[in-house]
């Protein structure tokens, strides 16, 4: 067995990944990775790509450049033009981002499973009892984004940005093995929910990105904020941003998790179950036929 795979039998030990990832300093530890992926230097640049592969199956291949500054402009590269198809049916919500499908499904009420046994509500997530009867009884997907999955996010359909309520936090890991054994996770991390009305049918769509240790900050693109541990700036941003499927919206600076929020009228589309593969602009939710006039 070589280096690289022995290091990666290691880390999915759950109770030593468990450990190494979460009884740490989390926010110390995400202060410094965001001081340290900033670091301009040849060399400490390819070092840290190397240790990197060897934790992760890290593809450049697609990458708009494969010369990096830093290690923070290897997390947060542009694709090359044409790398992400989009589906451009009207009826059809793309996935913002590279990721894989965690749980998902019908919203019980106000219930949404992080995993099997463990339910939080839509009250502690988005903070805010409006927003969270607007989806009583929808559909969610939560996609993780692996720490070597490109780390940018897009608009799911043309859509119209209305509010951004940046909510700081803890920043526990978001792998399935922390998922399965932290209650309420996402209720507890940073994060940013951002509410969206769809330019067709005026319907609710809302995205929670949920930031993790080692994910420094969150940038999005249509605020000139930059959204991190250290923000102390105004928690609720009102907006007025026309974006078209398939444009940008933002990005983490590590992997983490965004949470989809549809109202009952969209369903999962027939491929999209939890540990499916996907990758930006790609089929996510469908409008249901019976509802379409």
């Amino acid at each position: 067995m070589n280096i690289r795979a022995m290091v990666r039998k290691l880390a999915l030990q759950e109770d030593l990944n468990f450990l190494l990832t979460n009884r740490v300093p989390r926010i110390a530890l995400t202060h410094l990775m965001g001081w340290f992926s900033r670091i301009e230097h040849p060399l400490v640049c390819r070092w840290s790509i190397a240790i990197w592969r060897l934790f992760a199956e890290l593809d450049l291949s697609d990458a708009a450049s494969d010369r990096f500054r830093s290690l923070h402009e290897c997390f947060t590269r542009r694709l090359r033009d044409g790398a992400r198809p989009l589906d451009h049916a009207a009826d059809v919500l793309v996935s913002p981002c590279d990721a894989i499908v965690g749980a998902c499904g019908r919203i019980e009420g106000a219930l949404v499973l992080q995993a099997k046994g463990f339910p939080y509500s839509l009250d502690d997530l988005l903070l805010d009892p409006d927003l969270a009867a607007a989806h009583r009884d929808g559909t969610y997907v939560t996609l993780r984004l692996t720490s070597a999955m490109y780390h940018r996010f897009h608009a799911p359909a043309d859509l119209r940005v209305e509010r951004v309520t940046y909510v700081s936090g803890d920043t526990w890991n978001v792998n399935p093995i922390a998922l399965r054994r932290v209650e309420r996770l996402f209720c507890r991390n940073e994060r940013a929910v951002i509410e969206c009305r769809l330019e067709a049918g005026r319907l609710p769509l809302t995205l929670v990105p949920v930031a993790a240790i080692l994910v420094a900050s969150m940038r999005l693109t249509f605020i000139d904020v930059l959204l991190h541990l250290r923000y102390r700036g105004a928690n609720r941003m009102a907006c007025d941003v026309r974006l078209a499927k398939g444009a940008e919206m933002g990005w983490f600076e590590h992997g983490s998790t965004i949470i989809v929020l549809v109202p009952p009228r969209y369903a999962l589309c027939p491929d999209v179950r939890s540990g499916v593969t996907l990758r930006m602009g790609e089929p996510l939710l469908r409008l249901q036929r019976a509802t379409l006039t």
